[in-house]
């Protein structure tokens, strides 16, 4: 499910934290979020914008009172405009500020660790890690535990995910290199970095060591990128350099975004942290260098120490001149084929642990710790002992935990022991009302269906107890979703204007089959968005070939063995049913080969029955008897023939694995069902006509690759169908 995100940061021009920044809000974006940032602006605003990710403005940059207050300000109201499912901050003061505005606002709240801070003094006062926090590196994992004392266990280890489309050996440079009159034939050499005092050691050594490098590399040009508090002063630096040297080696840049394009520009990169991958990424031979340390020319050898510290050089010498004046000599010595042999190792690296998708991924999960789970409280005719109702329950929280991990799925239920040990959900007793209360006073959404639950056909009682459900929901400010359901009969004229008044009340309807929305219509029910779905099963998935043999076994049929599916349920008015119905089971053996074996939907309403009918059968027939799921069921149906049934969900089962099919009509369900699919139906149970089922049956035979054929699409269709159940639901979700 798609999540609405808030990055928080100081501001959006050159940096490393910037450019992670940037990439993962892309990414998120790209893979269906809702993303927007606050920030003092700068020059990567452009390109989220182009991706449609929206920006804020706040300075958040500034540590001053003024700005400070400005910025609180600002992002209380952009919080409550925006209505994130998550706040992620980057850096102190967006952290500091974040955490001010939390215990008044109750937003999940993430931050990410870019690198290490100051902790004394007030500075200490000024930091706070949110909920859970995002490391860049090992190192800085240590550091929040040993100086913040932040849990262990709430801290992920993320990466600087690389574009590796916009960082290529393929992007060109030569555009670049025109711009700033480079000449391509002699070396170039690329260095990226923020030109702040703090940042610039590597820049300014650079530039000092130009003439030697001259030198040594006749013709060497040194391009420089980057903005910030020292970079007048190092211009004027550089420009003396050019000038002693009679042309011009150095060439400052200043801000840029196309660092893609600059780097591409180069024979080789210096730099540190994300510049330094990027540069990886684009198959440049690699010197990482920074502020925090040296570490030379990257190759194997460098790999595990250079991990560890995410690139930033935290802990190793720092960089001197003469060091970087013979790395950068070495380097451009390099033969072309070692050359281009370094930077495919080093664009290897980063597809092994640096991809894009993964640090958005990293932050995802991170993100599912703190934001609250989308609550669903399911209302069906659930812990019956049903296996088609179970098999509803199962199809449903599949597809719905399939979508989003951070849904909660509760069940309203007649046996809440077996329905949370079989099917992995918070069981409610159906009829316990203070725990029914307390359960709809925590969901979001309560979700009635499917099967047919607004019908008066068995009884009113039931009928007002999903009524009075739906009802409690609305009294207590929570959605109403009927789910897949199919409506009717309902003939009471006081029933059909309480489910008038019900589903017009409801926030999404979906209907497993066009006769639904005509009952509804008829009814009067007026809203257009009644949408016709199909039932949740066909999203279900059967059992695996070896637990079905085994249970072929069991009924004594071999796998192969070619055999028709029967199921029935007691029902009044039945009168000679099951002698009629037996003499149709042994017209299906002796006239197409085809032995019948019985299948149990409900035990208690389905055994005797079904015993009933086998008894009065001349041919032999097998009573399936064990305890089975609904996937185990479908699985047997899956390697029949043939199925006749009453039961609508061992249809729809045999509908779902391509089984032909024939329908024993005992309420209008099933004929509508049938309607849906064109398939036949073989007679009503109440005036059963033994002969008239068995000419549909042999015609159904007769026909049967071409049946088969029509009914494998229908069921294709239907698969798709089912899908929209899920989508509407999340979209309801969504808009809680």
């Amino acid at each position: 499910m798609a999540n609405k995100i808030l990055m928080v940061t100081m501001g959006l021009d050159i940096g490393g934290a910037e450019t992670h920044i940037v990439e993962l809000s892309k990414q998120l974006k790209t893979m269906g979020h809702d993303v927007a940032v606050v920030s003092n602006g700068g020059v990567y605003v452009d390109e989220i914008t182009a991706a449609g990710i929206r920006h804020h403005s706040a300075p958040l940059n500034r540590r001053s009172l003024g700005c400070m207050l400005r910025s609180l300000a600002a992002l209380r109201r952009i919080i409550r405009e925006e209505k994130p499912d998550v706040v992620h901050a980057h850096a102190r003061i967006p952290g500091f500020l974040c955490g001010l505005l939390r215990p008044l606002m109750k937003f999940p709240f993430v931050t990410t660790a870019h690198w290490v801070f100051e902790t004394g003094g007030a500075l200490r006062r000024l930091t706070n890690w949110g909920q859970r926090t995002i490391a860049v590196s090992d190192d800085i994992k240590a550091y929040l535990i040993r100086e913040y004392g932040v849990a262990e266990d709430h801290i992920r280890i993320t990466i600087n995910g690389i574009d590796t489309d916009k960082f290529s050996p393929d992007v060109p440079g030569a555009d670049v290199q025109a711009k700033f009159g480079l000449d391509p034939t002699r070396p170039i050499v690329s260095y990226v970095s923020r030109m702040d005092a703090d940042r610039a050691l590597v820049a300014r050594q650079l530039i000092e060591i130009a003439p030697q490098l001259d030198k040594q590399v006749p013709g060497v040009q040194l391009l420089i990128a980057g903005g910030g508090n020292v970079f007048d002063e190092l211009s004027a630096m550089a420009e003396r350099v050019n000038t002693d040297l009679g042309r011009k080696a150095i060439t400052m840049t200043g801000p840029r975004t196309d660092i893609n394009r600059i780097v591409a520009a180069g024979h080789i990169f210096i730099g540190v942290s994300r510049a330094a991958l990027e540069a990886m990424a684009a198959g440049k031979p690699v010197i990482v260098a920074g502020n925090e340390g040296y570490h030379g020319l990257f190759g194997p050898d460098k790999l595990e120490q250079a991990r560890l510290g995410n690139f930033c050089c935290r802990g190793l010498p720092l960089s001197d001149p003469q060091t970087l004046l013979e790395d950068v000599v070495q380097a451009l010595s390099l033969s072309e084929e070692r050359r281009h042999g370094l930077g495919q190792y080093g664009r290897q690296v980063i597809f092994d642990y640096y991809s894009v998708r993964r640090m958005a991924q990293d932050c995802l999960d991170m993100y599912l710790q703190v934001i609250p789970p989308r609550r669903v409280l399911m209302s069906g005719y659930y812990g019956f002992s049903n296996a088609g109702d179970d098999a509803i329950l199962q199809s449903i929280r599949d597809s719905l935990q399939s979508s989003d991990e951070n849904i909660e799925i509760s069940v309203l239920s007649n046996d809440p022991a077996q329905t949370g040990s079989r099917y992995s959900v918070n069981a409610i007793p159906r009829f316990n009302l203070p725990a029914v209360w307390r359960a709809v006073g925590r969901c979001d959404v309560l979700l009635s269906g499917g099967g047919s639950l607004l019908q008066d056909h068995t009884s009113t009682r039931s009928l007002l107890y999903y009524l009075s459900v739906m009802t409690l929901a609305r009294l207590r400010g929570k959605k109403v979703a009927l789910y897949a359901n199919g409506i009717g009969p309902v003939n009471r004229p006081a029933n059909r204007r309480r489910v008038r008044r019900a589903v017009e009340k409801a926030d999404l309807v979906t209907l497993r089959d066009h006769n639904s929305r005509q009952e509804l219509e008829a009814m009067g029910v007026a809203r257009v968005d009644l949408h016709v779905t199909a039932d949740p099963v066909f999203s279900m998935n059967w059992a695996d070939d070896a637990r079905v043999d085994e249970i072929l076994q069991t009924a004594g049929l071999a796998p192969d063995q070619p055999f028709a599916i029967i199921s029935v349920r007691s029902w009044s008015g039945m009168g000679d049913f099951p002698a009629r119905l037996a003499n149709v089971c042994d017209h299906l053996n002796t006239a197409h080969g085809l032995p019948c074996l019985f299948v149990l939907m409900q035990p208690h309403l389905d055994r005797d029955i079904s015993r009933q009918t086998i008894a009065q059968m001349h041919t032999p027939a097998r009573l399936l008897d064990q305890p089975l799921t609904p996937a185990e069921i479908m699985g047997v149906i899956a390697r029949s023939r043939l199925c006749l049934a009453m039961r609508l969900h061992t249809l729809i089962f045999a509908a779902r694995a391509c089984v032909p099919l024939a329908g024993l009509v005992y309420d209008p369900k099933v004929s509508s069902f049938l309607a849906e699919l064109d398939m036949p139906c073989a007679g009503s149970v109440a005036d059963f006509d033994a002969d008239g089922a068995i000419v549909q049956l042999d015609r159904l035979m007769a026909d049967y690759e071409t049946r088969k054929a029509d009914l494998t699409r229908r069921s294709e269709q239907l698969t798709q169908a089912t899908e929209q159940n899920r989508h509407l639901l999340l979209g309801v979700l969504e808009a809680k």
